[in-house]
């Protein structure tokens, strides 16, 4: 029960990684609100967290959206003590000559502005209560250079400068600000991407040198560790969560497939 009596407000969590942060949370004794661009997704998935945990609608990219979301979970708790940012919108691994100006606007106003908009928005309260956590979600497209992935890409980028400049401003006041950069993590999306061709498994299994995709409780933890007490010294950074994807450089496969290993099967 690491996050005991802890009240933790997680955008775009009605489904995917956000899901399972907000129910790594509960179990670890939060009180989640759950928000969402589809306020029913939302509330499906407060409802199956238990009646303890709440949901909100809204657009993390409008302003008077993250002000009524923020005043609706104050208004039903009290405080807000861990902030996750996931809200995000999938890519579309179109080339960048042919990506129309309003794809990168969106990818930006969701991951980039999002993330700043509910960060400053929430930091006024952390900072009469004394202090609090807030998570990010950076990715291995914000550290490493990924073709086709431009919006997205730069958007991640900058969550990983924003997590060290606010970490840096708001460590005097108690609050600790961190992100996780995920790898190639075993979603819906990414099975999807899959079926569709539009990734190979193989090809990045043999690049990760664990030999593995992650799964969506891979990340959960990641974040119930750093909102936690256990990293009460630790703020402005983005810790990879990728099975040493970031890690790796050298000219060759960092992992042999072998198609009898269950661990490494398709």
């Amino acid at each position: 029960m690491q996050l005991r009596d802890k009240v933790a407000l997680i955008t775009g969590a009605g489904s995917g990684l956000g899901l399972a942060t907000a129910s790594a949370f509960a179990r670890e004794g939060a009180r989640v609100v759950i928000n969402d661009l589809h306020e029913a997704a939302a509330r499906e998935a407060a409802r199956g967290l238990g009646d303890a945990h709440a949901a909100l609608g809204g657009d993390v990219s409008k302003e008077s959206d993250v002000a009524a979301m923020v005043e609706a979970a104050v208004a039903r708790f009290g405080r807000i003590d861990i902030l996750v940012n996931n809200a995000g919108v999938a890519d579309s691994f179109v080339p960048t000559v042919e990506q129309p100006l309003s794809h990168w606007q969106r990818l930006i106003d969701v991951h980039l502005t999002g993330t700043y908009l509910v960060s400053k928005t929430v930091a006024p309260l952390m900072m009469r209560q004394g202090g609090g956590a807030i998570l990010n979600l950076n990715s291995i497209a914000g550290v490493l250079g990924l073709p086709v992935r431009t919006a997205y890409s730069a958007a991640k980028a900058g969550i990983g400068m924003l997590t060290r400049v606010l970490g840096c401003e708001w460590g005097p006041h108690g609050i600790r600000v961190n992100a996780v950069a995920p790898g190639y993590i075993l979603t819906p999306l990414t099975e999807g991407l899959i079926a569709a061709g539009r990734i190979d498994p193989t090809r990045i299994r043999r690049r990760t040198p664990m030999g593995l995709l992650g799964a969506p409780e891979d990340i959960a933890e990641a974040m119930v560790f750093l909102a936690s007490d256990r990293a009460r010294f630790i703020t402005g950074v983005t810790l990879p969560v990728d099975g040493g994807y970031c890690a790796f450089g050298a000219p060759s496969d960092a992992f042999a497939i072998d198609d009898l290993d269950p661990r490494t099967a398709a």
